[in-house]
């Protein structure tokens, strides 16, 4: 059986980044360290991120930017490795990064092959093993090593492992869950999976949230709403794109796992999602909006008017709600207050979201409670690491959960070899 010191369980975003760091850490003292890839080739997630073009981070991450386990947890992690660490491990990689004015980094390549390739050549050079084809069947913790089964060639042997085999997302990169299932077989508790950032599929219905397909391409700036038995449980704004099944965009797409976690909490429950203007946060503010601009323009369109708001076509469609040709002088009050309540909280008839297939991230996992944050080692386990999309965090869209596969990598990588 070959004895391995460290074996690192997956090849993604932060398996590649626990392998850097402890191969780093681990600099001088011939620790034998490998990684085992159920892939062919590893890294397909990262070379389909960002439209091929790979977001590393953001310039601001917090806690406030990721859901799942405790926050007090998650800030100790990103904490231990920020985002001015990520640019100066990306910059050692030989990797320039360009800041963007919505604030995300991307190489100054607009090419993901370039972190790839970058972050192999690195595992490369510092002499840690890639088992690419490989899986891992079984895995039994010893008094002072783990004996690991694979699907080709015979059982290793490791002192520490870490275990990054992401979650349920992108199904065809290789993430099918089996991690979660291999750690709940030893103890661990899986917090119940969701997709996360996936688009949200709305029913056709003659009202306007339902005739979404007539508004296909369009993109805009909005408020999103989620309610439970009526009451306000998520609300974000950001861009959203209307489609031919539904809504995309970031904001559906960051609105998703609070949809599928309430509807997971309470089958039962009467969810709604609504959408407005993000310059009119209520019915109120937005017949006072209405009043201001028939003072101003009592002779314009409405449409016009409403295009100041959103896109030509979906401006039409919402003056065409209250009659064609008018203005809003000639609307009554009611009318006014009707449009009114369309323009702060326009029902969407969301049904669902699209599949792991369609996610860019996994909600649920591992839970974070049994994970000691300051070195990424299970509680349950000694010897054994856990980083990534395998536990109980995900965050929004713009870098924020490859942060936290960097940051969470290099914790359990540095610990793995403090440890010895």
């Amino acid at each position: 059986m070959t004895e391995y010191d460290i074996a690192i369980v997956g090849a993604g975003a932060a398996g590649m980044a626990a392998a850097i760091a402890a191969g780093e850490a681990a600099s001088g003292s011939r620790l034998r360290i490998v990684i085992i890839e159920g892939a062919r080739k590893p890294g397909a997630k990262i070379l389909v991120s960002g439209g091929g073009r790979c977001n590393v981070t953001n310039q601001v991450v917090s806690p406030k930017d990721f859901w799942g386990g405790p926050r007090p947890t998650i800030r100790k992690v990103l904490g231990a490795f920020d985002v001015h660490h990520t640019i100066e491990w990306f910059r050692q990689l030989g990797v320039r990064l360009k800041l963007e004015p919505d604030g995300k980094y991307f190489p100054v390549t607009d090419n993901a092959q370039t972190v790839l390739d970058a972050r192999l050549e690195r595992v490369a050079t510092l002499g840690i093993q890639l088992l690419p084809s490989t899986r891992v069947t079984r895995l039994t913790p010893r008094s002072d090593h783990f004996e690991i089964g694979l699907s080709q060639g015979s059982p290793i042997s490791a002192r520490r492992v870490i275990i990054a085999t992401g979650g349920l997302a992108l199904p065809k990169s290789g993430s099918d869950g089996a991690g979660m299932s291999m750690l709940q077989r030893l103890g661990h508790t899986v917090v119940p999976t969701t997709p996360a950032l996936a688009p949200l599929i709305l029913g056709k219905s003659p009202d306007l949230g339902g005739r979404f397909s007539e508004f296909s391409g369009a993109s805009m700036e909005v408020r999103l709403r989620l309610r439970r038995n009526r009451r306000v449980i998520a609300e974000l704004t950001g861009a959203l794109l209307f489609t031919h099944f539904g809504v995309s965009g970031p904001v559906a797409m960051n609105l998703s796992r609070h949809w599928l976690r309430a509807r997971l909490a309470d089958e039962r429950a009467a969810l709604q999602v609504t959408m407005g203007s993000p310059a009119l946060s209520s019915t109120e503010a937005a017949d006072h909006w209405l009043i201001q601009q028939a003072a101003k323009h009592p002779r314009q369109h409405l449409a016009t008017i409403l295009a100041t708001l959103f896109p030509d076509r979906f401006a039409k469609a919402l003056a065409a709600e209250l009659g064609d040709a008018r203005t809003l002088a000639h609307l009554t009050r009611e009318e006014r207050l009707r449009l009114a309540g369309m323009l702060s909280d326009l029902p969407l008839p969301v049904t669902g979201t699209r599949d792991y297939s369609h996610a860019e991230a996994t909600a649920g996992g591992v839970d974070l409670h049994e994970i000691d944050p300051r070195r990424m080692q299970s509680r349950k386990i000694p010897g054994l690491y856990l980083c990534g999309e395998i536990l109980d965090v995900d965050g929004r869209i713009g870098g924020f959960n490859f942060q936290w596969a960097w940051s969470s990598g290099h914790v359990a990588g540095w610990a793995a070899v403090e440890r010895d």
